[in-house]
């Protein structure tokens, strides 16, 4: 049915001009990314990258549909549609998704939001096990199968993209959030496999630390502590938002229409390798 669809939608539009988003990336590359204004769904969107990934994904022509707690801050103009509701509740996350259902099919979601707290295994206690569990894997999952029956078979497809982090790979700590992260990673994997034939892909995407306003706390607490971070990494820096939510929109994009099952590593390198150990070594 997906590919029936696909081959009629590009025999009826071969001939129709369509409008480009020109959206400049980082170091000058040109991306030509466009939406067509279909709907994506992006939770977490009023966090640090969050603004990001509805700054990118509005410049790239789509109608973004914002999603987060109601203390969030929506407001932005660069919203179409917003959704205030909370992950760790059930029946508001199956109503948000019934809502946006009614309004339209996603062409893309985007599951962004996450939270974490208890660094070691000895600071986590019953409560924050479950509520670190249920609020990075849980209600991800939930909301992801909330909207899948009304994103099969279009006619260009339909994008899952779920955001990650190292912590899923190795372990940085947070024990609870990074079981949860990498429970994302099966979910995702599950969706490509199972859903492929009805025309949706689902990707991962791994950040590491990420340069948002959280840092600037950080930074006024202790100003040497980005240093002592950033020595970690390959290219000796984190990342900016920008550059994680450029990932994001490719393989939320029809350029990234072969790729699934796929998890994309924008963590400045440090997943690559243990740089302090090999300087150690090499000294």
């Amino acid at each position: 049915m997906y590919r029936q669809n696909r081959v009629a939608f590009l025999q009826e539009n071969a001939h129709r001009p369509r409008p480009k988003c020109r959206h400049r990336l980082w170091g000058g590359f040109d991306a030509m990314i466009d939406f067509s204004g279909g709907r994506v769904i992006i939770t977490g969107a009023g966090g640090g990258l969050g603004r990001a990934l509805v700054s990118v994904f509005h410049a790239c022509n789509a109608f973004v549909v914002g999603c987060d707690t109601a203390d969030a801050d929506l407001s932005t103009d660069k919203i179409g549609e917003r959704h205030c509701f909370d992950l760790l509740d059930d029946p508001a996350i199956e109503d948000a998704c019934r809502k946006i259902r009614a309004v339209g099919a996603p062409v893309a979601f985007v599951s962004n939001a996450g939270w974490t707290r208890a660094e070691t295994l000895a600071q986590l206690t019953d409560d924050s096990l479950t509520r670190e569990m249920n609020l990075n894997f849980r209600g991800a999952a939930i909301m992801s199968r909330g909207l899948l029956p009304a994103m099969r078979n279009q006619p260009r497809g339909a994008a899952f993209v779920f955001v990650s982090s190292v912590n899923a790979l190795a372990h940085y700590g947070n024990p609870a959030y990074s079981a949860a992260k990498a429970a994302l990673h099966a979910w995702a994997r599950a969706i490509a496999t199972e859903e492929g034939r009805n025309g949706i892909r689902a990707n991962v995407v791994v950040p590491g630390s990420i340069r948002t306003d959280a840092w600037t706390h950080r930074l006024a607490e202790n100003p040497a502590i980005l240093a002592a971070v950033t020595r970690l990494y390959p290219l000796g820096r984190i990342v900016e938002p920008a550059e994680v939510a450029h990932a994001i929109a490719f393989l939320a994009s029809p350029l990234a229409s072969g790729i699934t099952g796929a998890v994309l590593p924008v963590d400045a390198g440090i997943s690559a390798s243990n740089l302090p150990f090999l300087e150690h070594i090499a000294s």
